[in-house]
């Protein structure tokens, strides 16, 4: 399948799963700056539609990223969790985790090690992610279209396959994330460095 139509597929399954649609126009009624719903429950709506599980399947949280440069202080990003938080019932509440993109670079040495410099954009930290299939992230636009962004691609995605993303070192608790994804997706393909 060509890139275009890996990312109309991938508009498909999002639009046919009702959380993640619920997510995303919830999210977009919100309009937080620069935003999309990240990572585990976009990917992991493909996997689930490769390997003939239901949708949600494995999904635990949704990761909504945004970037606001214009206040970077825990207070500030609290104030829009808080305010993602409110606009959610449950189990939707307790599973939005939130993060201003802008912030990353004042805590992610701490938490993770290693360097990491500040970001310009939400679409950039996708770039920094663990894996490429990993690196995926949709909005629901005002005019209802959803936009992708997967600056590696989607093969990897689509192909089931799990990557250590190139020019950055591996995670360091890289064995941990693989053996968790193999535990709900025994299929997926492992390709180590």
């Amino acid at each position: 399948m060509t890139t275009t139509n890996l990312e109309a597929r991938l508009v498909e399954l999002v639009r046919a799963d009702p959380n993640l649609m619920h997510v995303l126009t919830t999210v977009r009624a919100l309009d937080l700056p620069d935003w999309r719903l990240v990572s585990g429950a976009v990917y992991q709506a493909v996997w689930n539609a490769q390997t003939g599980r239901a949708a949600g399947y494995g999904v635990k949280d949704y990761d909504l990223a945004y970037f606001d440069a214009s206040d970077v202080s825990y207070e500030a990003e609290d104030v829009v969790i808080k305010r993602v938080a409110a606009a959610f019932d449950e189990p939707f509440r307790s599973q939005a985790e939130v993060r201003n993109q802008a912030r990353v670079h004042l805590w992610h040495s701490a938490k993770f090690g290693g360097s990491y410099s500040a970001l310009t954009g939400t679409d950039e930290a996708l770039t920094r992610f663990v894996a490429p299939c990993f690196a995926v992230g949709v909005r629901l636009e005002g005019d209802d279209e959803i936009t992708v962004a997967a600056p590696f691609g989607l093969e990897d995605v689509f192909s089931l396959t799990i990557r250590p993303t190139p020019d950055r070192p591996v995670a360091k608790d890289w064995d941990r994330i693989i053996e968790k994804a193999k535990a709900r997706w025994p299929e997926l393909n492992v390709v180590q460095v």
